[in-house]
């Protein structure tokens, strides 16, 4: 058994989101965080992103524990995926603070977990897990309950910072414990595991709670209905809109079933405070005068299936969008989601309402440190190595440099992907031997591996269509017996060619034709010549590459 530290990210290395890292000594293991990412614009029908979490699926005895920073989708979205995988019993214990873990129960529930190895911890409390004790600090973020992980071994302490920011005035009025951090700094951190979305970003971040007076500002100058989107777990910002409704005399409903559940989970801990007879049900919507109501919806990203993107597109049974709306983006693209973004505010526009964004006012604060925040960090801690993680390549390096510019010599910084894990022993850190560490798809019901060739071939149908070829040969020549059928779907421009499909029969007959002269009698190989020269044909009448697939039927 290996007496080094292993600290294995699986995901969140190399890009923004499903954030997962392992952490193992003495033969067990401690998993932080278990998240997911959303598909890419090309990953066409793909619904959610995984880690390649089949390590732990090989080692699902040695797990002490898997602990969750906070409550964001990066985070804690796989979970139920990993427990199905590797047994719903298999985690002795699942921890994350109290917030956390209500909305991680509500998503087991959901996938008919039991989550009967959830435990709330509370900043300070110490816990055993193996080899390890952990502890959770208290950090600020978009999020109540955002916790850093203090992870102890016999060779020194871990810390994982989670997402944070250094919010002096936050809207729960808890900040962050720099009290904290600066005593385990004393004590010595072996490794800092430190957040760099931000890095890029010069200076402080704005606190959260400046954001309900513009919001209230903003609030003031429409005459109409307020439509708010924003992540549904951002409930410190659901409580600035809740204020700045109450302020103006604006009732609010809540859009959006995911909406729905963490308001009321947020409620039930004390987390949100509405004003009795406040909140309205979507169905009483349209019964209210536009300029005293405001719609709290989910729909920020421009997700396909969310509340607002719905109403953009004129589908969302209880909220049409009309002239004299305004709808406010209180959040800013993760990236990637931009042009999903951009799309729906245009059909907002073109529906007659106004729209909001960040650029327009200051309605959005992340909830990630700025560059003098990591600084900050880095500093309080002094780690002995820097690992950074929630980040792009070009993220992580600036956090390398950042860390140089603190003293941090660059010979302490790794700057690792996803898979290769950096081991820790008394003689020093160095990276290890890679691991299998991917992307697993979520597809409708069905998780795994997609293989290329599927989503190649999804990009193919999407962009140019699909010819179907049904070919009906003689089983004592090959020559063809009958007119051959052709089906396209999704072909564009066909109908302004006339007699196109016509033109394909033949060139199908002859390709028979040939295949027959060269005594070609395989259906596979009828079939393969036959799919090379439609496709040929295809592309010099169309200069499209449509799907081509051949039936060859011997009679």
């Amino acid at each position: 058994m290996s007496d080094a530290l292993r600290v294995l990210p699986l995901g969140g290395l190399g890009e923004i989101g499903k954030n997962m890292t392992v952490v193992e000594y003495e033969g067990r293991i401690v998993v932080i965080d278990t998240g997911l990412m959303f598909p890419a614009p090309d990953q066409l029908g793909i619904d959610l992103v995984l880690p390649d979490f089949s390590y732990l699926r090989e080692r699902a005895s040695d797990i002490e524990a898997i602990v969750l920073t906070h409550g964001h989708e990066d985070h804690v979205g796989a979970l139920p995926y990993v427990l199905r995988e590797i047994g719903d019993d298999a985690v002795p214990a699942i921890y994350g603070g109290p917030l956390t873990v209500e909305m991680v129960r509500s998503k087991l529930d959901e996938h008919r977990l039991s989550g009967s190895a959830l435990e709330p911890l509370v900043a300070g409390q110490d816990v055993d897990a193996g080899p390890f004790s952990l502890e959770l600090v208290k950090m600020a973020h978009s999020i109540p309950d955002a916790f850093a992980v203090a992870l102890r071994s016999e060779l020194g302490t871990i810390l994982m910072t989670g997402d944070y920011k250094f919010d002096q005035t936050p809207v729960d009025g808890e900040p962050a414990d720099v009290a904290r951090l600066a005593e385990l700094g004393r004590e010595g951190v072996l490794l800092l595991c430190g957040d760099s979305t931000n890095v890029d970003r010069p200076g402080w971040s704005l606190s959260e709670s400046s954001v309900g007076p513009h919001l209230e500002q903003t609030f003031a100058r429409c005459r109409g209905r307020i439509i708010v989107t924003s992540f549904a777990s951002n409930i410190h910002r659901v409580q600035q809109v809740v204020d700045a409704a109450e302020a103006l005399g604006r009732k609010v409903a809540l859009v959006g079933r995911s909406m729905r559940k963490y308001v009321n989970i947020g409620r039930r801990l004390g987390h949100i405070d509405v004003p009795e007879g406040m909140l309205v049900g979507v169905r009483e919507i349209e019964d209210l005068p536009d300029h005293k109501l405001v719609v709290i919806s989910t729909g920020s990203q421009g997700e396909p299936l969310s509340a607002l993107r719905r109403m953009a597109h004129s589908d969302h049974p209880n909220v049409e969008l009309r002239e004299g709306d305004t709808v406010i983006f209180s959040a800013t693209p993760i990236p990637g989601n931009e042009r999903a973004v951009n799309e729906t505010i245009d059909r907002i526009y073109q529906l007659g309402a106004d729209v909001v964004t960040a650029r327009d006012a200051p309605i959005h604060a992340s909830g990630h440190g700025y560059a003098e925040e990591l600084k900050l960090m880095l500093n309080l801690l002094e780690p002995r190595y820097l690992m950074p993680v929630h980040g792009d390549h070009r993220r992580l390096r600036l956090h390398g440099q950042l860390a140089d510019a603190v003293g941090i010599e660059p010979e302490r910084v790794f700057r690792l992907a996803n898979g290769r894990p950096l081991e820790i022993d008394r003689r020093g850190a160095r990276v290890g031997k890679a691991e299998q560490a991917g992307v697993i798809f979520v597809d409708g019901v069905d998780v795994g591996s997609l293989e290329d060739v599927a989503l190649r071939d999804r990009r193919m149908l999407s962009a140019d269509g699909i010819f179907i070829v049904v070919a009906t040969v003689s089983g004592d020549d090959g020559r063809s017996v009958s007119p051959p059928e052709v089906i396209f779907r999704g072909v564009p421009f066909l109908e302004s060619i006339d007699g196109f499909v016509d033109e394909v029969r033949e060139a199908v007959d002859a390709s028979l034709a040939r295949s027959a002269e060269e005594e070609i009698r395989e259906i596979s190989l009828l079939q393969e010549s036959l799919h090379d020269d439609v496709a040929r044909f295809v592309y010099e009448r169309l200069k499209r590459r449509p799907m081509v697939l051949p039936v060859v039927v011997e009679v």
